[in-house]
């Protein structure tokens, strides 16, 4: 009867009539839900399932799930969601939205929203944007403010929970081998003991929270010109009621996996710079795992249930199943300073480079010109005034970046400080934040003609740096070039310049005896 009934509810969705449209319906599936697109709505239905993690087996279970979509999605998308229809069987068994009779089924209505502005298609398009993925990551940030705290056990508990789910998940698949698996999971669980400890103290400081949960870039569109989340975890409070960062780390697992390490680095810096989760910085790497475990067990679920298909689906659980394994390397920490005079590129160096530096999503970019503003309450492309830059402020920034690079250093983590560095002082600060920790440490100095400066600084717009033409000038009179830290030419191609000093950087840890070291 259930099935009939939902045959029957396809149907009547399947007919423009039942709208009051004359165009066509298109419908689009998925493992848990139906949704039908016509005229410039969308309506979406749950599939009468009953799984281990969630049950949509009666109209009533279904009804209550649609309304917990909308109430969850509506504060993350407002105008998205319109509200739920409900699919009645009337008097003469024709079925109909929101009748006086027996209910059947319950349907979601959303304004229908131009499918290329769902950023897995825009991926795909090359539309990503540096400037769209800072807008995506502060939406997150503050997502995650409002998000109740969770205390139901704690932190090392609410992951052993997940890795149970994907050995359970590993067992019924013939993709992998037994023998593959025994050690993949075995790593997994090392890793969960080495970062027991630090997920029990961010348990007990509120970093879980109701999540969205299914935090990818095909659940995030840009609506009304705006990136916006929708289609969250509504129907199991457990699943979504993770750590912040956990949650951040499906949108960094699947850039990283589509081939966008550059963007991954840019939306994890532009999170914790918003965020100030400096401590959990150390997780990603972990947390971006388990994501590409979850993708690799339900992928491989897939092929069991409806075997391989043209796409290639074997091949993209293998993919998952190796991004896995590569993310749960462990390399030690290193730390690399960027200096240079204003326009020589130091931010754009530092942001090619550092997601190349440590495990994905790379390293931790310490960058002076944010600190400053964030000391001071302002935006980062907000102009602050002159009594911002004297001498105490600065040395004030200048210490605070020596102290978030130990701290990152100290759990392990790879940091990238970016800052002028023309006092010798400032330089001798972040070169013992990495000498305490016995930490590889490299420096640079970015130098480049001063015209090709004054013109940079002079066409510059927006971003953190208030440096200005005069500002340049004192620095080229002060002539502070460093005499310790390896010269770079910075009037050439970024890629170029990146590429010298990743391969500088290596040869130096290499040289100072701090060789990758592997898990697997």
């Amino acid at each position: 009867m259930i099935v009939e009934d939902q045959q029957s509810v396809a149907a009547m969705l399947m007919d423009p009539a039942a709208y009051g449209e004359s165009g066509p319906v298109e419908a689009i599936e998925t493992h848990i839900s139906r949704i039908f697109l016509v005229g410039e709505r969308a309506y979406k239905i749950k599939r009468a399932v009953r799984l281990p993690y969630v049950d949509f087996s009666t109209p009533a279970l279904r009804l209550a799930a649609c309304e917990k979509e909308v109430e969850l999605n509506s504060r993350t998308a407002p105008g998205l969601y319109l509200g739920v229809r409900r699919i009645t069987r009337e008097g003469g068994g024709e079925l109909a939205f929101d009748g006086c009779g027996e209910l059947v089924d319950a349907a979601i209505e959303m304004v229908r929203f131009d499918q290329s502005k769902l950023l897995d298609r825009m991926a795909v398009g090359g539309e990503l944007t540096p400037a769209l993925m800072t807008d995506v990551a502060r939406m997150i940030v503050l997502y995650h403010r409002g998000a109740p705290e969770i205390h139901r056990g704690s932190g090392s508990s609410n992951l052993a929970g997940v890795l149970a789910i994907n050995e359970a998940g590993f067992a019924t698949s013939h993709v992998f081998d037994e023998a593959e698996i025994k050690a993949f999971t075995g790593i997994f669980r090392t890793a969960l003991a080495r970062h027991g400890a630090l997920l029990d103290r961010r348990e007990t400081a509120g970093k879980i929270r109701r999540c969205h949960g299914d935090l990818h870039l095909r659940n995030i569109c840009l609506f009304d010109g705006e990136p916006r989340l929708f289609d969250c975890i509504e129907f199991n409070d457990q699943i979504a009621s993770i750590d912040v960062l956990y949650d951040l780390a499906f949108l960094l697992m699947d850039l990283w996996h589509r081939g966008f390490p550059e963007l991954a680095n840019l939306v994890t810096n532009r999170y914790l710079d918003e965020a100030n989760d400096e401590d959990g910085f150390i997780l990603l790497p972990f947390f971006m795992a388990v994501r590409a475990a979850v993708r690799a067990h339900v992928t491989a679920t897939q092929i069991e249930e409806g075997g391989d298909m043209p796409g290639g689906l074997v091949a993209e659980a293998r993919s998952y199943f190796e991004l896995a394994r590569t993310l749960l390397q462990e390399k030690p920490p290193r730390l690399i300073a960027i200096g240079g005079l204003s326009g020589s590129g130091k931010t754009a160096v530092a942001e090619a480079l550092a997601a190349h530096v440590g495990p994905p999503p790379g390293a931790r970019i310490v960058e002076s010109d944010r600190i400053r503003k964030a000391m001071h309450g302002v935006p980062a492309e907000t102009k602050l005034p002159d009594r911002a830059y004297r001498p105490d402020v600065s040395d004030r920034v200048y210490r605070e970046m020596a102290w978030r690079a130990d701290l990152i250093l100290s759990e392990g983590g790879s940091v990238v400080a970016d800052a002028v560095f023309d006092r010798p002082a400032d330089r001798d600060r972040i070169e013992k934040a990495a000498s305490d920790r016995g930490v590889a440490f490299a420096g640079f100095w970015l130098e480049a003609d001063p015209l090709v400066l004054w013109r940079r600084v002079s066409e510059r717009r927006g971003g953190p740096s208030d440096a200005t033409v005069d500002i340049l000038s004192r620095q080229l009179q002060r002539n502070a070039t460093p005499s310790s830290w390896r010269k770079v030419d910075a009037d050439r191609n970024l890629a170029d310049i990146a590429t010298e000093l990743a391969s500088v950087s290596e040869a130096a840890a290499a040289a100072q005896g701090a060789p990758l070291k592997t898990a697997w």
